[in-house]
């Protein structure tokens, strides 16, 4: 979520200043969208910006320009994807707390799978972009089930259509979601249930704090 790469990561972390970077880029589309109507309001939030030194004001550095950076193939489906299976993962503990559980996605090797590496490299995280969509304490990614599965795991399936360049390829992929109860306990810093006691930080928040210690 915003607020837990904007409160808990490092200063630098390159999570944070993403997302800083991202807010920036809305706040600007948004401004220069509404300028020419509340011209004095546009002008005064676009003073006011902390980032922006010796600015010539909204209205004389152009319409919105938005870089084609922005623009990454395959990623608004990698996102599309992700929050379908958020919605079976939420629906099926019906209003609880999500951040009390784990989850693990199971998704055959394919091009879905392919995109959700993109947005969780490595195969366990509760601080990946993925674990962040899907509002657990911690997600898995595995190209099969688990040999074991707890007796109190809910198991939600479902498909989801990819469509990438216009159409040209379209791919419809199964995936299994597998919530269960975390056995862990609840940072007393993140809010997460990455700790090992209620009473001490979870490694990332030990590793945030000793740096800022150090500085």
């Amino acid at each position: 979520s915003l607020s837990c790469r904007l409160y808990c990561e490092e200063e630098k972390d390159p999570k944070r200043r993403s997302c800083q970077t991202v807010l920036a880029e809305a706040l600007d589309v948004v401004v220069r969208s509404f300028a020419p109507i509340l011209p004095h309001l546009a002008e005064e939030v676009f003073q006011h910006l902390p980032y922006k030194k010796d600015s010539e004001g909204v209205f004389r550095t152009g319409w919105i320009n938005a870089s084609s950076a922005w623009k990454k193939p395959g990623i608004e489906e990698a996102i599309e994807g992700a929050c379908a299976m958020r919605d079976s993962f939420l629906g099926s503990i019906s209003g609880k707390n999500a951040l009390e559980y784990e989850v693990v996605i199971v998704i055959e090797p394919g091009l879905l799978f392919e995109l959700m590496e993109a947005l969780q490299a490595e195969e366990t995280s509760s601080v990946s972009q993925l674990n962040e969509i899907m509002m657990a304490s911690q997600t898995t990614l595995l190209s099969e089930r688990p040999k074991e599965t707890p007796a109190d795991a809910n198991i939600i399936k479902g498909t989801f259509l990819i469509n990438l360049e216009g159409g040209d390829i379209r791919e419809e992929s199964s995936y299994e979601v597998i919530a269960l109860p975390t056995a862990k306990a609840k940072c007393p810093r993140c809010r997460r249930y990455t700790s090992d006691s209620s009473s001490t930080p979870c490694p990332r928040c030990l590793k945030v704090l000793a740096g800022k210690g150090s500085t």
